[in-house]
């Protein structure tokens, strides 16, 4: 701007136009004092919105769409997002504090029983809605006649199977009458690396709530798994779900009917019963769905011979994202 030129304001009640000083000599110069609270203005003058209050009200709009970006994001993840990452469910400095994670996303996690044609399975599942949304494994629910789900306070809903798909081993159920449920964060499996600390929960052998703890020990692992839903029909709990890992059938023969699939492996401790729980990372957000696990009694007929050595494989949740429309639709089956 140079001399002589004119600089307009706009002010709520109005528009002027002020000559712009020639010279810091000119009888304007140098301007009015800065405004104190409790002081009128001189008479005859207007007094306009300056930097600091403009920068003040930007900070105010600012914060206030953070705020939302963090509400929007969680319940994106949870109703219809498929890139969506939720909102950390611990603060930065209890980040990797197992305790903190397990009293943050604990509610978020839930014991599932199916009643099956030949017996019953026992799993958990992950609640992705506060509406009772839950994902879990196509292996805990395929074939039901009816659900029963416990959350972690005790309560006990019907649900019902709105989609399964075999392809991924992943289903979705809703609870019948449920509002208010804490939905778990949904991360990004992309960004894991080996050796990232993880957090399992789930109900193994129907103890629902147990926490475990360990690391990512390896990504991109090739796990087959039965499409079959009359596979293990006659299990008490899902301890004979058969799978195939590096070359070698467990738990059973998988059938001809299977899919593979990209799988987290992990340490922490999975047992019968953590199929459907979550995989959590050092920040509380999902970052996959425990689906399989290796032991030293898998060949055995017995659940009570099978115990965790350290091998457990999750779902990553970006896979699991990417299918929650279609599995709102009824899913590929």
């Amino acid at each position: 701007m140079v001399a002589g030129d004119s600089f307009v304001m706009t002010e709520s009640q109005g528009t002027y136009e002020q000559p712009y000083p020639s010279s810091p000599a000119s009888p304007e110069w140098p301007p009015p004092p800065p405004y104190r609270p409790g002081t009128p203005p001189e008479p005859g003058t207007k007094r306009g919105r300056g930097p600091v209050a403009l920068l003040a009200a930007v900070a105010i709009v600012a914060a206030a769409v953070g705020g939302g970006t963090a509400y929007t994001v969680q319940e994106l993840a949870g109703k219809d997002a498929t890139t969506a990452v939720g909102a950390p469910a611990v603060p930065t400095g209890k980040r990797g504090d197992v305790a903190a994670i397990a009293a943050a996303v604990g509610p978020s996690v839930v014991e599932i029983n199916a009643t099956l044609a030949g017996g019953s399975s026992t799993g958990s599942g992950v609640i992705v809605s506060s509406d009772g949304e839950i994902v879990t494994n196509n292996h805990v629910v395929s074939g039901a006649s009816s659900v029963k789900v416990r959350t972690s306070d005790g309560k006990s809903y019907t649900a019902e199977v709105l989609g399964t798909d075999s392809s991924k081993d992943l289903a979705l159920i809703k609870l019948r009458d449920a509002k208010g449920l804490k939905a778990a964060a949904l991360g990004d499996s992309d960004a894991v690396r080996v050796g990232d600390p993880v957090v399992a929960i789930g109900s193994p052998e129907g103890l629902t709530g147990t926490v475990t703890s360990g690391i990512v020990s390896a990504l991109n692992r090739d796990v087959t798994v039965s499409t079959d839903e009359n596979q293990g029909q006659d299990r008490g709990g899902d301890s004979q779900w058969p799978f195939r890992f590096g070359g070698r059938e467990f738990n059973g023969d998988t059938g001809s009917s299977t899919t593979t699939y990209k799988a987290i492996q992990t340490d922490a401790s999975l047992n019968p019963g953590n199929s459907g729980g979550a995989l959590f990372d050092a920040s509380g957000r999902v970052i996959g769905i425990n689906s399989a696990m290796y032991s030293s009694g898998s060949q055995a007929s017995s659940s009570s011979d099978a115990g965790s050595i350290g091998l457990g494989f999750a779902i990553p949740v970006n896979t699991v994202k990417s299918d929650l429309t279609a599995l709102r639709s009824g899913g590929t089956s």
